[in-house]
């Protein structure tokens, strides 16, 4: 072999590697070199370092480095160290943060610097969020114990307007409440053209019964009475405590006789439904009442403050004529205009 063909041979080796190192696809053995088994294994150590890069360069660090020698060395030297950094990475992405490198140069700088930032919004977003939590169950207290307090407050509201209306011991109506109502009952009865009736009850012997059984069971016996009274009661009539033993009653869209009837009605409950006393014992009380009509017709000539004040007068009259003809017992007024007076 002559220097001319050692040169070319030379060439040809060179282009070789070259065409291995630079292009996208790997040359074919040259024909000159198939048979030549060094060269062979040059061309193939080539073609195994190709798909080594090649694999690191689409992140698949898997590959198994058969080779040997230096370069081999420094690319198990890379695989190991990126895969030791992607663990790193996964360490991180599990919440820890503290996982640092020095082992890729800058990269590790880079890499340290990120996790430090990254723990530190972490830590000031979980601040946040906590803040956030505190403030949300704070508000949802607060909203707990402004909702408590309104609804004390429309209790109080309700019992104080309830208190403000009825008479505290029977429940029935006080007499304010009840004569308001009254006047708005009569307006509209008369505005049908219908009667009304207003009835006087007074409990029979209560300062007996008073003295015998004690104020305890005088109260009682009120209360009763207020019960009995009220269960003998249409929808449309209503009732209120007068003062002391005594009931004042309107019987809405009512002559003289369906009065009477009502009345009656209530009479004969009182005294069919025994009073019960602390000590077992039961005792019938008793009521006298008075009834007095009012005519639609009279709405035309006075008002209903001037007609009722004179149904009283006349109910009064007639529950006193009960008393007189011997007590639990019913009297009508006769039917009498203000102008009889």
């Amino acid at each position: 072999m002559n220097g001319n063909n050692r040169t070319e041979i030379a060439h040809m080796v060179l282009g070789h590697a070259e065409q291995l190192l630079e292009t996208a696809k790997p040359p074919q053995i040259p024909e000159e070199f198939a048979e030549d088994e060094k060269f062979v294994q040059f061309h193939e150590k080539m073609m195994n370092l190709r798909e080594v890069m090649a694999s690191f360069a689409r992140g698949d660090l898997s590959q198994q480095i058969a080779l040997r020698g230096v370069v081999a060395g420094f690319c198990k030297a890379l695989q190991a160290n990126l895969r030791h950094m992607a663990w790193k990475v996964q360490q991180v992405e599990r919440g820890d943060y503290a996982q640092r490198m020095d082992f890729m140069g800058d990269f590790s700088s880079s890499f340290n610097k990120m996790v430090v930032q990254l723990e530190t919004t972490i830590q000031a977003l979980q601040q946040k969020e906590e803040a956030l939590t505190n403030l949300a169950v704070s508000l949802q207290e607060e909203v707990k114990r402004r909702s408590e307090t309104l609804q004390k407050l429309k209790k109080s509201e309700a019992e104080f307007k309830y208190l403000a209306q009825h008479d505290p011991l029977t429940g029935v109506f006080n007499r304010r409440s009840f004569f308001s109502m009254a006047k708005e009952k009569l307006e509209n009865s008369f505005s049908l053209r219908k009667g009304c009736c207003f009835c006087l009850l007074d409990i029979d012997y209560f300062k007996v019964f008073n003295d015998t059984y004690g104020h305890v069971e005088g109260d009682s016996a009120l209360k009763f009475v207020a019960e009995q009274a009220q269960l003998s009661l249409r929808k449309s009539d209503i009732m209120g405590r007068y003062g002391g033993e005594e009931f004042i009653f309107l019987f809405c869209n009512a002559d003289l006789s369906q009065g009477y009837v009502a009345a009656e009605r209530i009479r004969a409950a009182i005294e069919n439904s025994p009073l019960k006393l602390e000590d077992g014992r039961e005792v019938t009380l008793h009521a006298s009442l008075g009834v007095a009509v009012l005519l639609d017709s009279w709405a035309d000539m006075y008002s209903c403050s001037e007609l009722q004040d004179h149904a009283i007068k006349l109910a009064d009259a007639a529950l006193y004529a009960a008393k007189a003809e011997g007590r639990n017992k019913v009297c009508v007024a006769p039917l009498k205009n203000i102008c009889d007076n």
